[in-house]
């Protein structure tokens, strides 16, 4: 069932999910936001500003040659008014109009900012086309080439826009100031710009010399200060807000509350990051996608704190260490990491152009800043961010207050707290199972109903896939799609989700999962029939338990999944959805998969269970089924096996065997 956010229903279901302390500090919240409407003060004078958390000398002679070719392309192409959003593309970014949905066509309404529908697309327009461009990465990106090259023209827009958008957005009004996310990231966004114009004449002219600046800076901390994102929506929005607030208090701390905001902020991040961080190193969201935007967030605030020489407790150094190690162990041979849970393409900071690994990128700043170990994958790519936040960040090992931390010896497969676990063969096969908790805090806001799915790659090219997120707002029958059980590699029962949904970011009842069995002992010897093996169970479906088992044969490179049913007799759907690179001819229960990789032929068998009748679906509508999402807002037809019939734990009928065969 789906709730539109903003009704009655919704609201009830939301309230249901919330502790009395919660309840108490969003009372608080209602009451301030009134008070802020009729109320708002100036900024306090300032006098004497000045901007000292440069780069080092060299820092910008350090980055690759290639790296810089891909950055300046990025940034010729802003120039020229041309970006791409969410599959959205765009050519008004020379003069950009802040309100408009690109999308929709849609301008959001002014008006006090905590009055605004902007969940409701009819009225605003899709948000997150709005939002995008106002976190102004595209304008650290513009002053990232005038860093390297030294062009002025580079700078000259970036005034220019950062002096349309002050005027255009004043504070409290408009949708700019609704979302705390939103603010953080786009203080981070001016830090690094003033950074990275350092050397244009006009710098200081634009940010510590310009009252309306000042003005800006000082009403986006104190927004910050006011409304941090509380209880159960204390997840990768408070990191965000935390470090954007951090970064500033930092940077630009040049106001009689920096030291006190700057205090506040530092205790929320640490306390926050270790709360949305598994001791394994995995996000608690188990929403990939938010693993690397917090990891952005936390090495760009510690960057802030190391250039402004403002100690930082031990413990956010360990947590990204640890969440550093953490994605080096569940990338695939194309370093690609699981598509797991909700992605919406959110970044912390952006300074490269297209084309950038974001993953490689992180490792290789991990490298830099934390050292590599002997089985970390290689990372061969380039980027911009590494060499600048390198020349920031202290090496951990050079830290004398760092705690002495016991790092995997080996490469983990198994990650016990998250109940992830990545089975690996030869060939480069690559298969993730997912036993793990339902989400994080009590709406497990970003979460898929997608308990014992597997994600399966064949040298990093998605076999059975995670169709992925696509959208958020706006799409309901989409949104509920792409996060339904239907939607993973899982087995449904009765038409219905594992866990309940109460609206686009809410469950209100969630499947509990658990691992029984996990051997990802080290598989490199194909030559003794070793095999790695994995089982779990939910009790999502009541009256019934699913159970699955995944077995990867290394000498053989078969894959078998079982999957059983226990329970009184009920009406199964088990979906496997193919890679959009994938062809199938499906003859009965047999489907033979092709694909090129690398201009290299390649083949897969699938025997699929014979108790039920299969069909292939391939870009369906009414209702959706046959989808991917390579990114947020874009999607593409891809072909989804489903087999139906039913499953009777009780007279040996609820168990149905799948084998997938890697050939050559």
């Amino acid at each position: 069932m789906t709730v539109n956010p903003g009704s009655p229903g919704w609201y009830l279901r939301r309230l249901s999910r919330m502790g009395p302390r919660e309840v108490a500090g969003r009372v608080g919240d209602a009451a301030r936001r009134r008070r802020w409407r009729s109320a708002r003060p100036d900024c306090p004078s300032v006098t004497g500003a000045r901007f000292t958390a440069v780069l080092p000398a060299g820092t910008i002679a350090a980055v690759s040659p290639d790296a810089a070719k891909r950055l300046i392309a990025e940034a010729d192409r802003l120039m020229y008014g041309h970006a791409e959003y969410f599959g959205v593309v765009r050519d008004d970014l020379a003069d950009p109009d802040w309100w408009c949905d690109p999308k929709t066509g849609r301008r959001a309404p002014w008006g006090y900012a905590f009055n605004l529908p902007y969940r409701n697309e009819d009225a605003v327009g899709d948000i997150k086309q709005i939002w995008e461009l106002s976190r102004h990465q595209y304008l650290t990106v513009l002053a990232a080439a005038y860093a390297i090259t030294g062009d002025e023209r580079y700078a000259e827009r970036v005034a220019a826009h950062l002096r349309s958008w002050w005027a255009a957005n004043p504070p409290l009004r408009g949708v700019h100031w609704i979302s705390g996310i939103e603010l953080g990231i786009r203080l981070l966004s001016w830090v690094w710009i003033r950074r990275l114009l350092d050397g244009w004449p006009g710098v200081a002219g634009l940010f510590e010399g310009n009252p309306v600046a000042l003005n800006q800076i000082w009403h986006h901390q104190r927004w910050l200060a006011a409304f941090p994102s509380r209880g159960s929506s204390a997840n990768n929005h408070v990191i965000a807000e935390a470090a954007g607030q951090f970064a500033a208090a930092c940077a630009f701390g040049w106001f009689p509350s920096s030291a006190r905001w700057r205090a506040g902020a530092l205790r929320s991040l640490e306390r926050h990051l270790r709360g949305n961080t598994f001791d394994s190193g995995l996000n608690r969201e188990l929403a990939t996608e938010y693993h690397g935007l917090v990891l952005e967030l936390g090495l760009a605030a510690v960057a802030e704190a190391d250039a402004a020489r403002v100690p930082v407790p031990a413990s956010i150094r360990l947590v990204l260490l640890r969440m550093t190690d953490a994605l080096a162990a569940v990338v695939d041979s194309r370093l690609r990491p699981p598509r797991q849970g909700d992605a919406d393409d959110g970044h912390g900071l952006v300074v490269d152009g297209t084309g950038t690994d974001r993953w490689a990128s992180l490792l290789a700043t991990g490298d830099a800043v934390f050292g590599r170990l002997a089985w970390w994958p290689e990372v061969t790519g380039t980027d911009v961010r590494t060499p600048l936040l390198a020349a920031l960040i202290r090496p951990y090992a050079t830290i004398a207050a760092a705690p002495v931390v016991t790092r995997p010896p080996s490469r983990p497969g198994h990650f016990a707290d998250a109940g992830l676990t990545v089975l690996r063969g030869p060939g480069e096969i690559w298969c993730r199972c997912d036993g793990g908790p339902h989400g994080f805090l009590s709406i497990a806001a970003h979460a898929h109903a997608d308990a014992l799915s597997v994600e399966v790659r064949h040298d990093g090219v998605d076999v059975l896939a995670d169709p992925g997120t696509f959208c958020y707002h706006g799409q309901p029958e989409w949104r509920q799609y792409f996060r339904s059980t239907l939607g993973h590699n899982t087995l449904q029962v009765d038409g219905g989700d594992q866990s309940v949904s109460g609206g686009p970011f809410l469950w209100t009842r969630h499947a509990r999962s658990r691992v029984l069995t996990a051997d990802t002992s080290d598989t490199s010897d194909t030559s003794d029939g070793r095999t790695a093996r994995w089982c779990a169970e939910h009790d999502g479906y009541q009256r019934s338990v699913h159970r699955r088992r995944v077995e990867l044969a290394i000498a053989s490179r078969e894959l078998t999944v079982v999957d059983e049913v226990r329970g009184p007799r009920r009406d199964v759907r088990l979906a496997f959805h193919l890679g959009p690179a994938i062809a199938a001819d499906l003859v009965g229960n047999r489907a033979v998969l092709t694909w090129t990789r690398d201009g290299e032929g390649r083949s897969a068998v699938l025997d699929l269970p014979g108790q039920l009748s299969w069909r292939a679906h391939r870009g369906e509508t009414d209702p959706p089924l046959g989808w991917y999402s390579a990114g947020f807002g874009r999607k593409e037809p891809a072909t989804t096996l489903v087999g139906t019939g039913f499953a009777d734990g009780t007279a040996l009928l609820g168990e149905f065997t799948t084998v997938l065969r890697f050939h050559g």
